[in-house]
Order: structure tokens, then C-alpha cells, then sequence
């Protein structure tokens, strides 16, 4: 019994040692290595400071920026996780009818019919940081009108962020939202200064 323990408790050292410690070395090496923005959290840094990250959606409260996705976490990393509400549920409803009507108060001229389900609809992790084209051209006159930009130039600057597909098949185009208000700032302080 006694030389039965003593081997297990080498095998469970060893196994530490290879799979908390050096398997672990080499995933994070091999992350540095191949893919070094994500590992490192895709940060995006404005004057030397980090405002967000490209993986991760954030609020944006001021009529001047893009919406984001609603999100059931309240776009807090560490709460990430979706309602959960089934099509029939009622604070689904709800949650969806308050969403539209703030969505349409804030975009005058846009139709409910017109207004994709994922502005309206909490993302699945709560912290989707890509919107539709669509979506990004319904807030397009209004971000024009806040921020004083021709209309013509919001358009090119949604045309010019939105992403295909992955590989060409996967998922669907998409409109990084961070990114997108990024480029709308950095027009606005070459045109504006």
C-alpha cells in the first residue's frame, strides 16, 4: 500500500510539472508567437493609454458614437453571459421592446421593420464587439448629425471597417464597433484641428 502511494504521489508530481507547468510554457509561447495581439488581450491603446479591446464589446452612451449590441452582462468581462430567456419569455419581450424603442428614439427616421434582431437582442456572451453593416449604416445619419460629419464620410468610414466572413464562409460581415468609432475620432481631429 505504502510503495503504491509513493508512486502515485511522484506520478501526480511529474504530471504538475508537465501539465500545469511546461504544457502551459508552451501554449503561452506558441500564442506569443503566432497570434501576439490576441494573447495578448487585443488591446487598443489611445496616447499610450488602454481604451478597449478589439475582442470585447463596450457601451458607447453618447448619440456622437456607434452603438454597440445590448448586453445582458452590462459589457463587464467578468459577469460575461447571456440571458438565457427563451423566445416566449416575457422579460425577453420586454427586454426586446424597451431595446427597439431607444434604438428607433435615438435614430429618428428609421422604420422598426428595418432595425436588425441584434440591436435589439442581447449577444449570446453579452460582450459582442461587432455590430451588422446594416446596423452601423441606420446610426450613420445620426452620427453624422452629432458630430457634424457629412453623411457621405460616416458611410465610407463603415464601408471601409466592415470584415467578411472568416475564411470567406464562416459567420457573417461585420463592423467592429471600437475600431469604427476610433476611425470616426481620428477624421474628426485631422478635419476639425
Amino acid at each position: 500500500m505504502i510503495k503504491h502511494l509513493g508512486v502515485s504521489i511522484r506520478l501526480l508530481v511529474v504530471f504538475m510539472v508537465l501539465l500545469a507547468g511546461i504544457y502551459s510554457l508552451i501554449v503561452t509561447g506558441v500564442g506569443q508567437l503566432v497570434f501576439p495581439a490576441q494573447a495578448n488581450g487585443s488591446l487598443i491603446r489611445l496616447h499610450g493609454r488602454i481604451i478597449g479591446a478589439r475582442m470585447v464589446g463596450q457601451s458607447f452612451t453618447s448619440p456622437q458614437w456607434f452603438d454597440s449590441r445590448p448586453s445582458a452582462a452590462g459589457y463587464d468581462a467578468a459577469a460575461s453571459a447571456a440571458s438565457n430567456f427563451g423566445p416566449t419569455n416575457p422579460a425577453l419581450i420586454k427586454e426586446v421592446k424597451t431595446n427597439l424603442a431607444a434604438f428607433l428614439k435615438e435614430n429618428p427616421g428609421v422604420k422598426a421593420s428595418q432595425v436588425p434582431p441584434a440591436m435589439v437582442e442581447s449577444s449570446d456572451s453579452g460582450l459582442d464587439p461587432d455590430i451588422t453593416p446594416q446596423s452601423a449604416y441606420l446610426q450613420a445619419p445620426r452620427v453624422a448629425r452629432v458630430d457634424h460629419v457629412p453623411l457621405s464620410t460616416v458611410r465610407h468610414l463603415i464601408a471601409a471597417h466592415v470584415r467578411g466572413r472568416f475564411l470567406g464562409m464562416y459567420g457573417s460581415p461585420h463592423v467592429n464597433v471600437l475600431e469604427l468609432n476610433l476611425a470616426l475620432l481620428a477624421w474628426e481631429n485631422h478635419h476639425h484641428s
